[in-house]
């Protein structure tokens, strides 16, 4: 039986591991870190794979990887991606995963972080762009803008961001739309620099080039 990632988001305990690293996020004044962004990194990996023509089970594993790349926030922020990627090896193996699957699955978590990631492997790209790639206002919790910090203004400024994958050009672009009144520009690359370095590798190791572009503008 190959297991799905809809199989994986009704395990009690992929819930209560996703609901404490929200609670614990919030807690430390971060942006959503809850059910929508694993969602979305969920979907835009698999979009990732699939655009690229890769093989249907890698674009589920991705997904998979993506739903629980940020599990280790339950424990604590500070390498997040390592102990999430112990906590998916206890809750995958319990399920009945291949122990081949669950292995590629713990090296795309534990390497998704730009302070220490490096993608190594297909699945492990995509999680890494699908990750970096959700900048959007939805994701601020904190409604009052005079108590806004960098995270907040960049994120509540990105009216847009639409990752377009173009598999027949070999191109991985993150289009993004920045309300300037907002954030300024400038902004984005003080926080964000790290980890469109880390997108552009990801990319290369898709055989992709990785392209940024704000407000219409290519930036390169």
């Amino acid at each position: 039986m190959e297991f799905t990632l809809k199989d994986v988001k009704e395990m009690s305990d992929v819930m209560a591991l996703v609901e404490q690293a929200d609670r614990s996020m919030s807690a430390l004044g971060y942006t959503e870190h809850g059910f929508r962004h694993a969602d979305l990194v969920a979907h835009i990996s698999y979009n990732i794979m699939e655009r690229l023509s890769f093989p249907s089970r890698t674009a589920e594993l991705a997904a998979i990887a993506g739903y629980l790349h940020d599990i280790g926030n339950s424990i604590s922020r500070s390498f997040h991606g390592v102990s999430g990627s112990l906590l998916a090896k206890s809750v995958l193996e319990k399920k009945g995963f291949p122990m081949a699957e669950v292995v590629g699955i713990m090296s795309a978590i534990g390497n998704h972080e730009e302070d220490y990631g490096w993608a190594t492997s297909e699945i492990g790209a995509a999680t890494i762009i699908a990750d970096k790639s959700d900048v959007h206002r939805s994701r601020v919790r904190n409604r009052d803008m005079a108590k806004f910090d960098i995270h907040d203004r960049v994120n509540y400024a990105a009216k847009r961001s639409f990752l377009r994958v173009e598999g027949e050009n070999g191109t991985i672009t993150l289009e993004i739309d920045i309300d300037t009144k907002i954030s300024q520009v400038m902004e984005y690359f003080e926080i964000f620099l790290s980890r469109m370095v880390m997108c552009r590798q990801a990319a290369k190791f898709l055989d992709c080039e990785f392209n940024l572009i704000i407000n219409n503008t290519k930036l390169t």
